[in-house]
């Protein structure tokens, strides 16, 4: 099949278009640069010019394709919201071209700050006030009769070159010269390899199915001291905790997310798609590519 993917030379995103060609697939790539359209050519896609705020391109690529993959998103963490009505505006487009075709589209969503059932967060579990809408978008969709499913990641996607939240405390620490966790530190994020979330993409939009949630987690939940405490170590700074009132200073836009306890589960994700995690976790991971 021939797959549209958003934000295809993005961290996540090129490892979903890999992914893709390696399985057989073809694959349209948005590009907003011209070289971000070298990268995406060079890795074997078609290249569609074109950002997030041109709509109507969205929709050309969703129209050229016989389905889509969402994971571009304006990683502009100190104006969130603004991020998070391009994404929605977007999703909403590609989706307006998708109605009355039973062509599937996946869409990224986060898990943190999701309800929990008996401690963890499953499929099950929807994002109700969570800070992102693409979940809610995307099953706003479904319900309409879009192919629409959404496929929720960890805020920990790890692999080399990395650069989101665990890059972020490592250089946090770097700059205020302490490793630091909040409060006690029990509070648990999951996390997934890079390589592991491409093959359940790839899955997801090979075997689709309307207002599906699926849940990218490797590992269930690590305590956000012992991420800490690896940092520390390897970086020969002091391990601290910090209470609410000093949380803010250390952790900047990031202690919007930090005290989130998400452990999340994936088992019914495992089993719909027969998708096993099996890259290295991580702890292992920061110590062999982090440093």
């Amino acid at each position: 099949m021939k797959v549209f993917v958003t934000g295809a030379t993005g961290f996540i995103g090129a490892a979903v278009v890999k992914e893709l060609i390696n399985a057989g697939h073809q694959v349209i790539g948005l590009a907003r640069s011209e070289a971000s359209a070298k990268a995406a050519s060079a890795s074997g896609a078609e290249v569609l010019m074109g950002s997030l705020e041109d709509l109507e391109i969205l929709k050309q690529g969703a129209l050229q394709a016989d389905g889509v993959i969402h994971t571009a998103f304006i990683h502009d963490f100190t104006q969130y919201a603004k991020a998070n009505e391009t994404d929605k505006s977007a999703i909403q487009a590609i989706g307006e071209a998708l109605k009355g075709t039973d062509k599937p589209f996946v869409v990224t969503a986060g898990i943190l700050g999701l309800p929990k059932t008996d401690g963890f967060i499953t499929e099950v579990n929807l994002n109700q006030h969570g800070p992102r809408s693409s979940e809610a978008t995307a099953l706003s969709l479904a319900a309409g009769g879009v192919y629409a499913s959404v496929l929720r990641l960890p805020p920990s996607v790890h692999d080399k070159g990395d650069k989101g939240f665990v890059p972020f405390m490592i250089a946090q620490a770097i700059k205020n010269g302490v490793s630091a966790y909040p409060n006690e530190g029990n509070n648990h994020w999951p996390a997934v390899h890079r390589l592991d979330v491409a093959k359940l993409f790839r899955l997801a939009v090979e075997k689709p199915r309307k207002g599906a949630l699926y849940n990218a987690i490797g590992e269930t939940g690590i305590p956000l001291k012992n991420i800490a405490a690896l940092i520390a170590e390897k970086l020969n700074l002091p391990l601290v905790s910090l209470n609410d009132e000093n949380i803010a200073q250390h952790f900047e836009w990031m202690s919007a997310f930090i005290n989130f306890d998400s452990p999340a589960t994936s088992l019914q994700t495992q089993q719909e798609l027969e998708w096993q995690p099996k890259e290295i976790n991580l702890l292992h991971d920061m110590e062999e590519h982090y440093f």
